[in-house]
């Protein structure tokens, strides 16, 4: 993670932390755990299919054993979301939003699992991927950024839709923290209800990113809390339905209270 708090690691040992950290999670209050074996940060590298699996598959079967919530995988290739559905992974979390590798919406479809995808404008520095998610571009820009956004998202949900994976199956995520300005993020917070409108279950994921050290005067990313609880709660009131969090305890408790006020039959039913 580029937060500083991940566990590469192998072996049992790792394994061991992973599940201590996911039931520490749970505990706290996380409806859904989503595992991940490779950075996303910008400059990153792509690590080889054969090390993704590696990572993330003996995970995957552990959890699926010991905690009692969905979980995730954080993948963007065919082979590795298809080999963490069978080891107990329940969907999939695609940030390249079918442009890596398409394939991975007939894999959704096949086994009737929720896909994410989502909103990427990072230019990839590795040359060993660089040129696939390049040769999918999207479109030309409309000027307006959510139709921008909206763009590139219908054309990941027409993939998945052509692969068979029905609609209320498909979730958007508008990719905060891949690829877009400070101001762009704030427009993007600011203008999340044009999007939750489409009708699409949506996620948001501002968790620790750079833009909010950098509103708050250059934060590290441990400092980010407060500016991650306080884009978590305005994404709420603006219709977001999944939040990807590092900090569960802080803002499960943060988002039970917007609930409250803002979804009042929501949270009598949550408890």
């Amino acid at each position: 993670s580029f937060s500083g708090d991940g566990l590469l690691q192998h072996g049992e040992a790792a394994i061991e932390r992973a599940v201590a950290q996911a039931r520490r999670f749970v505990a706290e209050g996380a409806d859904c755990l989503d595992v991940g074996g490779m950075s996303t940060r910008p400059g990153h590298a792509l690590v080889d299919v054969e090390e993704e699996l590696a990572r993330v598959i003996p995970v995957i079967r552990a959890l699926a054993q010991e905690v009692n919530v969905p979980i995730s995988v954080d993948t963007f290739r065919a082979k590795v979301a298809q080999a963490a559905l069978a080891a107990g992974a329940h969907l999939l979390n695609d940030v390249w939003g079918l442009r890596f590798d398409p394939d991975l919406a007939a894999i959704a479809a096949q086994a009737f699992a929720p896909l994410i995808v989502m909103d990427n404008r990072m230019q990839p520095a590795d040359p060993a991927y660089a040129a696939a998610v390049q040769a999918a571009q999207h479109g030309p820009s409309q000027g307006d950024l959510i139709q921008d956004i909206r763009q590139q998202l219908a054309v990941a949900l027409a993939k998945a839709e052509a692969a068979g994976l029905p609609r209320w199956l498909q979730i958007v995520d508008p990719g905060i923290g891949f690829g877009k300005t400070l101001e762009q993020h704030l427009e993007l917070i600011r203008r999340l209800d044009e999007l939750t409108a489409w009708g699409y279950p949506l996620l948001f994921g501002p968790s620790r990113k750079s833009f909010i050290g950098k509103v708050l005067g250059d934060l590290p990313p441990e400092q980010r809390l407060e500016g991650t609880l306080s884009a978590c709660v305005m994404a709420i009131e603006r219709g977001a339905n999944l939040l990807r969090v590092h900090d569960v305890q802080a803002i499960a408790r943060g988002a039970r209270f917007a609930d409250a006020v803002l979804r009042p039959k929501a949270a009598k039913t949550e408890g």
